[in-house]
């Protein structure tokens, strides 16, 4: 019998390295149609999502696109890789755990499509 997924809770997938914010929010459609490749589907939505922007760092004067997705850490890892497929070598996309009450609304958003409300 294979593991148990872990329960659902907020990452952040962060796509870095972008020298300004309209280039990170470049990003936001093709990962959008990565995500949700038929935007007119029935809900649920099989990961809530939501997007920000961030700076890279203190000493960095890039910026970074934070994906944020509530989701079990294996549905996580996976979405980052499909993100680092798809924004190719040239950006770093780390996944971490993330503040829910920062994306307080995909965790509304997942318990309201699945009637947990």
């Amino acid at each position: 019998m294979p593991p148990a997924e872990d329960p659902p809770r907020v990452y952040e997938i962060r796509i870095a390295g972008h020298p300004s914010t309209e280039e990170a929010l470049a990003l936001q459609d093709p990962i959008q149609r990565l995500l949700c490749p038929d935007p007119d589907h029935a809900p649920p939505c099989e990961v809530p999502w939501s997007f920000t922007v961030a700076d890279d760092g203190p000493d960095d004067d890039s910026t970074a696109l934070v994906l944020g997705v509530y989701a079990s850490r294996g549905q996580a890892r996976r979405l980052a890789a499909q993100v680092r497929t798809l924004v190719g070598g040239g950006r770093a996309v780390a996944v971490s755990e993330g503040d829910a009450g920062e994306w307080g609304e995909l965790v509304e958003q997942y318990g309201f499509e699945r009637g947990l409300r």
